[in-house]
């Protein structure tokens, strides 16, 4: 954190920001799909080869406590899109295809608050926020915020090799020559260098594929990892390479087009990792939590924290590193900060703005970090984070049974869920969260129970109920 206070003094430093329309920041998302925070050689995987990533976290600041919005794919971009927690706006789980559950429009995105105070928008890969994608049914990315996409619904199909479904700006394209990561990292260079209006600040949200299921990884990539014993880790070890390709590809046309300077550029994943431990067959799932409890669907941070890293030439020291969590669920009321635009004030914001602890200041958290995920593998479904404190809820169902994907049904069985069992982590001293501290220190538990409880009853209660939502 030390190294973070006295790196990062300079950024924000000039009010000019809000102020001149040349001087405002570009911003740069990108998220990986089910990247485990254990999966960079920057976060201490000994076999991936990553030297890009490596590289822009020499160049910038590697994130230790960073945090996706939820422990699966789409709620967390709605948590990421939004700055609300993703059961508040009912998105409560992964969107099938053709399923009730999306982000509506009368939520305000990151997206569309830049674009109406001039921003040029993109996005480009994996979507994830409708069930019914390219249909006038429910929105699409163009109706949130983005003037130019070129999307999947869900995965790339019928794998990451030459994928068959991606739409450009509601047209279908059709088959697509090469890998998911690098088709999109061609669409969105494309984009930077011809498509945008370079009068205009942007905000290109970049969305691979990668590493999630099906994998397929180019052939020359895998052969690096000829030691590999199990069956398909070298192809999962080579599909993060390839992702760690397109990210580079990307950085040199930032650093080609001299936008590397105003250009805030911020890598992430969606969740945790997903493993064999889940699927029988996903022969190919060799996903790395590291030092983490839990993965993918799990409340406990292996499903929640995941690599971050953020690069600002000149305005962020290289080679820093940072322990202040930060959350998906900031990043819009932080680049709203930074793009001088006023955060909406309709509706309840769940994450803050981390511009300030980029001056050398804590982020100015008005709540606890809170999560939901009603379908966590567990029974641990809640958690809230105070400081080094985490404590952990389980979630008394009674009769009800959640299996499967979500369901218009649902909505009032997990807006009627109660908590149940606590439990407490010191994650300073005890990362993996293998000592529950709950009998230990009832004060604390009782403290931070009754922000969880009062959070709780908060989201779930604006939660919309989809039997009885209007588009």
């Amino acid at each position: 954190m030390r190294t973070l206070l006295l790196g990062l003094a300079l950024l924000l430093a000039l009010p000019t920001w809000a102020a001149a329309e040349t001087d405002r920041p570009n911003f740069l998302v990108i998220l990986c799909d089910d990247l485990g925070y254990g999966d960079l050689a920057c976060y201490g995987n000994p076999t991936i080869k990553t030297p890009n990533l490596d590289a822009l976290a020499k160049q910038g600041m590697r994130l230790t406590a960073c945090y996706a919005s939820a422990p699966v794919c789409s709620s967390s971009r709605a948590g990421l899109m939004t700055g609300r927690t993703p059961s508040r706006v009912g998105v409560y789980d992964w969107i099938p295809a053709d399923n009730v559950m999306h982000l509506r429009q009368s939520e305000t995105t990151v997206a569309s608050l830049l674009q109406d105070a001039g921003y040029d928008t993109c996005h480009v890969g994996k979507w994830h926020l409708n069930g019914k994608f390219n249909s006038d049914e429910q929105p699409q990315p163009g109706d949130q915020g983005f003037a130019h996409w070129f999307s999947t619904q869900n995965n790339a199909a019928p794998t990451h090799a030459n994928p068959t479904n991606f739409v450009r700006n509601g047209e279908p394209v059709g088959k697509q020559d090469g890998y998911a990561c690098q088709v999109v990292a061609d669409e969105a260079i494309r984009w930077l260098k011809s498509g945008r209006d370079d009068e205009k600040p942007f905000f290109a949200f970049v969305c691979f594929h990668e590493p999630h299921e099906p994998i397929a990884s180019p052939d020359e990539l895998v052969a690096h990892y000829g030691d590999a014993k199990k069956k398909g880790e070298a192809l999962y070890y080579a599909n993060v390479e390839n992702m760690d390709s397109a990210v580079g590809r990307l950085m040199s046309a930032i650093d080609q087009l001299k936008l590397a300077d105003n250009t805030l550029v911020y890598f992430t994943s969606d969740n945790g990792p997903e493993t064999l431990n889940r699927y029988r067959s996903a022969w190919r799932s060799h996903g790395s939590p590291g030092p983490l409890r839990g993965m993918k669907l799990h409340i406990y941070e292996g499903g929640i924290r995941v690599p971050g890293i953020l690069r600002f030439p000149g305005r962020i020291q290289p080679g820093g590193e940072s322990d202040e969590p930060i959350c998906g669920l900031d990043i819009l009321p932080t680049l709203c900060e930074l793009a001088g635009v006023a955060a909406p004030t309709d509706q309840t914001l769940d994450g803050a703005s981390f511009a300030k602890s980029l001056q050398g200041e804590k982020v100015d958290r008005p709540a606890l970090l809170f999560w939901h995920y009603y379908n966590a593998i567990g029974p641990a479904k809640v958690a809230i984070r105070d400081g080094d404190w985490k404590l952990v809820a389980h979630v008394a169902l009674g009769e009800k049974k959640f299996g499967g994907n979500f369901r218009p049904e649902m909505s009032q069985a997990i807006k009627q869920a109660k908590l149940s069992t606590l439990e407490l982590y010191n994650l300073a001293d005890d990362l993996a969260e293998t000592n529950d501290l709950a009998a230990e220190k009832p004060e604390v538990v009782a403290r931070l129970a009754k922000q969880l409880q009062a959070k709780y009853d908060a989201v779930l209660a604006e939660a919309p109920d989809w039997e009885m939502a209007q588009k």
